[in-house]
């Protein structure tokens, strides 16, 4: 967790901030256990080095906040560019290693950040649907983690986040008196095959689809909104054989 402080394939300052992520984090993920009943599984599937593009559902304006805390290494977030007008904002998102993005249509500059990042043996976080649920399903998802993903050939991790629509704020009443709880699990990495077994190109769209129904898989019933009364078979383009990530060496 603390390896890449002492990493010099990384900057000074990419170490420092690192360093500076690792101390926060060891105050907050207790805070966050006692006040939310904050839960994280799966961190096995998360490796201690290397890229890959981390895909999750999006409930609550805080998530990136609970994901920084829940995730064994840091996050580089695609952030809406929205969010870097604000001055006090752009200074922590720019700390937390967060990039803007310009949802709804390509942005090169972002897509091209987002490579170098996975090219480092970095984290990159994409919400693919763009935006929070406000219904607490999944919406219909963008095509951008799933482009960055196929360019950069890096594996994805599914990340599935349940309970922060009921933090305070979020603008929904919680359900009764039950206990608030949030909990995050992480299934195992994937890497998107570009060309079907017939040798004929998948398209952009299909690839997302692939890739959402992922993470469907990890979520309740209840939170996989347009994908509620869809099959969750893995889709042919998902492949689980020899994971590499980026940014490491293959073993020969």
């Amino acid at each position: 967790m603390i390896q890449p402080v002492f990493n010099r394939q990384f900057s000074a300052v990419r170490r420092a901030k690192h360093l500076l992520w690792f101390v926060t984090r060891l105050a907050v993920l207790p805070l966050l256990r006692v006040t939310i009943g904050m839960r994280v599984y799966g961190l096995k599937n998360v490796p201690a080095r290397g890229g890959a593009v981390v895909i999750t559902n999006h409930l609550d304006w805080f998530d990136p906040v609970l994901l920084v805390a829940a995730g064994p290494r840091p996050i580089m977030w695609m952030a809406k560019a929205e969010i870097f007008a604000l001055p006090v904002l752009r200074w922590f998102a720019r700390q937390a290693g967060a990039f803007p993005v310009e949802r709804g249509k390509p942005d090169r500059p972002a897509l091209r950040h987002a490579q170098q990042l996975l090219a480092d043996g970095l984290l990159v976080g994409v919400f693919p649907e763009g935006t929070r649920s406000r219904t607490g399903g999944l919406i219909q998802p963008l095509s951008g983690a799933s482009l960055v993903a196929v360019r950069s050939d890096a594996p994805i991790i599914p990340c599935a986040v349940v309970g922060s629509e009921r933090l305070p704020l979020s603008g929904k009443k919680p359900a009764g008196r039950r206990r608030l709880r949030v909990t995050v699990v992480y299934g195992a990495p994937f890497r998107l095959s570009t060309r079907r077994p017939n040798g004929a190109k998948y398209a952009l769209e299909e690839l997302t689809d692939a890739m959402m129904i992922e993470l469907a898989r990890l979520l309740p019933a209840s939170y996989r909104g347009v994908y509620a009364e869809r099959s969750l078979e893995p889709h042919t383009a998902v492949s689980r054989d020899n994971m590499q990530f980026t940014g490491v060496a293959p073993v020969s």
